[in-house]
């Protein structure tokens, strides 16, 4: 006997799809994932049917159709979230009591860097604080209290010539990847910051490309559950490193 019910259920479209990722902050069950450069159903027990993903996919990819497929299981989705805040936990696999030293967080005065034998010009680092990465910040560090928040995806420093200049200067400083890392853990993280800390204002500079302004998004939704309105600059940076 089949398992299976007739339902409503997502359903995506790979020939429309170009594997943005917008979708995947929307779906809290986490039944969307970006596989082989495409967003797919990772299996039907996760998708609820409700569509929250809609919305947001720009090339229409995404459409709720029914047919038969397995019932939605909110326990299973519950262990597979538990499951996967767990497996992307950087730590998660060091011994017990083992300190990592890319977790220490601590602050320090920008500092005049060290010119290079031959270097026509070395710009000062604008770095005030370590770590960057998001899921390693501690919400509550204390150079989040007042401060102004540049939220980078990954490559915006590699791509823009003057980064510590143009968008580092005078700011906090947290990175992150909207289309490779997990959105419901920098979801749950940025949420943290937000309401913790007392920040002024908030700079979210992000690529051009389309995967990349899932980081706005992030940022817009985590501002929602957070109950917070704060100010939000949008910098977009092109691959050859020009505003946008």
């Amino acid at each position: 006997m089949s398992n299976k019910i007739l339902r409503k259920i997502v359903q995506i479209d790979e020939d429309k799809c170009n594997g943005c990722g917008q979708c995947i902050p929307s779906c809290h069950e986490g039944a969307i994932a970006i596989v082989e450069g495409k967003a797919r159903l990772v299996s039907d027990v996760y998708c609820d049917g409700l569509g929250n993903c809609l919305g947001e996919c720009p090339q229409d990819a995404i459409t709720i159709v029914e047919r038969e497929a397995a019932a939605f299981d909110e326990q299973l989705v519950k262990q597979r979230q538990a499951e996967t805040r767990q497996a992307d936990c950087s730590l998660a696999t060091l011994p017990k009591g083992f300190s990592c030293p890319s977790a220490k967080s601590f602050g320090f005065e920008p500092t005049a860097a060290k010119v290079r034998p031959n270097a026509k010009h070395v710009p000062d680092s604008q770095l005030a604080h370590w770590p960057v990465q998001l899921r390693l910040v501690p919400p509550t560090a204390p150079y989040f209290d007042n401060a102004e928040l540049l939220i980078a995806a990954d490559c915006v420093p590699f791509a823009c010539a003057d980064f510590h200049g143009e968008l580092l200067a005078g700011k906090s400083v947290v990175v992150c990847c909207p289309k490779l890392d997990n959105a419901e853990i920098n979801l749950t993280k940025l949420t943290e910051i937000f309401a913790t800390a007392q920040i002024k204002a908030i700079t979210v500079s992000y690529m051009e490309v389309p995967c990349c302004y899932g980081l706005v998004m992030l940022v817009q939704q985590a501002l929602a559950a957070a109950g917070k309105d704060i100010p939000v600059e949008l910098v977009k940076i092109g691959i050859r490193g020009e505003r946008q």
